[in-house]
């Protein structure tokens, strides 16, 4: 790992939950001596709670998932599908080696039932992670082929994150003149990634898929009760939302 994935690491465990407000009590502890120990230990534990609502989680998807576009989009004009990869299971035993992560899996059985209604070409995208044998894009590739009977026409391999999967996509899509895409991924990921692909010079039309949201929906009262997939949820909010603010800060 480069110094500068180590540190973008660190600052990702630092901002985001849980790390957020474990460090929060971290520094309480070590200043406990201090008489602002203790609101710093009241506000970090209050922050974790806050984060590990369902209440709270899927509010903050919905911040993202609200701008992420028409779940039904509008695609005439289009001239390739392009999905991104979310990560690798390790090998399994009944899979015959590495697959695709619950994330990935989602995205791909999207791209493949709009390339199958559409008949675009798709490009799959997605590196391979670290410690792991194949790349997103070649587990992708596999599945829609072997399990779904769609083609791939190109596999994006090279990238590690989604500005990689944008900038590596339009290098490889610039000889077949592509520049109007169906983007497929996650809804809450869709903002980030939409103004990385328009970045690179790409017309986007946004094919957001699972969204958890509470809109529309009747309250509940379990969403008041701390649950792990609400910190997941609040986890990958947060860290989108800290991405776009990058963009903006840096200029894309």
């Amino acid at each position: 790992m480069t110094f500068a994935g180590f540190l973008k690491m660190l600052l990702s465990s630092l901002l985001l939950p849980p790390g957020n407000g474990l460090a929060l009590l971290a520094l309480a502890f070590f200043g406990r001596r201090r008489r602002w120990a203790l609101a710093l230990a009241v506000f970090g534990g209050l922050l974790l709670l806050l984060q590990s609502l369902p209440l709270v989680g899927t509010a903050l998807m919905g911040t993202l998932e609200d701008r992420a576009g028409a779940w039904s989009p509008d695609i005439s004009g289009a001239q390739a599908i392009v999905v991104l990869g979310s990560g690798l299971i390790r090998p399994s035993a009944e899979f015959g080696g590495e697959t695709a992560s619950e994330r990935t899996l989602v995205r791909v059985r999207r791209g493949a039932q709009l390339a199958r209604e559409t008949q675009l070409p798709v490009l799959v995208s997605g590196g391979r992670p670290l410690q792991a044998e194949s790349s997103e894009a070649a587990v992708m590739a596999a599945i829609l082929e072997d399990e779904f009977g769609v083609p791939v026409r190109w596999r994006e391999e090279d990238s590690l994150d989604t500005a990689g999967n944008a900038s590596f996509s339009a290098r490889m899509l610039a000889p077949a003149g592509v520049k109007r895409i169906v983007l497929v991924t996650q809804a809450f990921h869709m903002p980030r990634a939409r103004l990385l692909f328009a970045a690179q010079g790409f017309e986007v039309i946004p094919a957001p898929t699972h969204f958890v949201a509470m809109n529309g929906r009747a309250f509940e009262a379990g969403s008041l009760f701390p649950a792990a997939s609400a910190l997941h949820h609040s986890y990958y909010a947060l860290h989108e939302w800290l991405g776009i603010a990058w963009l903006r800060l840096s200029g894309g």
